[in-house]
């Protein structure tokens, strides 16, 4: 923090707020507190701060006996402290915090089409019409989503490794197990409401899916389904013989 005060001081930096990141897998509330000493002994040596950010890392479970946190917990605790920094402060200051994953990954939910079963020797397959293009958690932080068959709910659970169509390692879950799972049958992965759209692609030309909006037992479409247009529209026809 020397270094960036001295880096303020050369340049006449205006600092209106300081920020902290602790992450997405904090397990214990107490973390999160012990975080904020660390930024109010930070921010105490900027004098014109409107704000501190504590960031995010409000954890949500993924799957049966995952740690979730308290936030009613952690609340007033925050609270407490906060406004002990302000007196010190002598000022009265925002406090900012960033749950966007704790208030909508478990509102949203990918739904997929199985298209292939395929049995080897060890492993039985079920094959999706989706890939790590729409949903890249998987493959990219080895992250855990509860996969469920809502066409066949109460069947006989086997055991599925269930995978895209993308020419990839594309593996949404391993060795799940799943009601008996038909071509077909639609497959539903929880917590897909962060990280999920956002960080879909057109890779491979592939179409992004349209997104449905369930409210109060209604339900509106807040997305189109893209279509090879969408793909297409900013390419630029040139004229290459005339260009010659």
């Amino acid at each position: 923090m020397r270094h960036v005060q001295r880096v303020i001081r050369a340049n006449n930096l205006h600092i209106e707020g300081i920020h902290m990141h602790t992450g997405s897998d904090i397990l214990d509330s107490q973390s999160f507190l012990n975080g904020m000493e660390i930024l109010f002994n930070a921010a105490i040596d900027f004098p014109d701060l409107n704000y501190v950010d504590f960031g995010s890392g409000f954890k949500v479970a993924y799957k049966e006996g995952d740690h979730t946190t308290n936030v009613e917990e952690l609340g007033p605790k925050v609270v407490e402290k906060f406004k002990a920094f302000c007196k010190e402060y002598g000022k009265d200051l925002e406090l900012w915090c960033e749950p966007g994953k704790f208030l909508v990954s478990e509102a949203g939910y990918f739904m997929v089409s199985v298209n292939v079963i395929k049995q080897t020797v060890s492993t039985m397959f079920a094959g999706v019409d989706s890939g790590l293009n729409h949903l890249i958690r998987p493959m990219l932080y080895d992250a855990y989503h509860d996969i469920i068959n809502i066409s066949n709910p109460g069947a006989v659970q086997r055991i599925y490794t269930v995978v895209g169509n993308i020419c990839e390692t594309d593996t949404f879950g391993w060795d799940r197990k799943i009601d008996e799972i038909k071509e077909g049958d639609i497959l539903v992965m929880k917590n897909a409401g962060a990280y999920g759209f956002s960080m879909s692609s057109q890779y491979n030309s592939r179409l992004r899916p349209a997104e449905v909006l369930i409210l109060q037992g209604k339900h509106y479409l807040i997305r189109n389904r893209e279509t090879i247009e969408d793909i297409l529209h900013n390419q630029i026809e040139v004229d290459i013989l005339t260009t010659l």
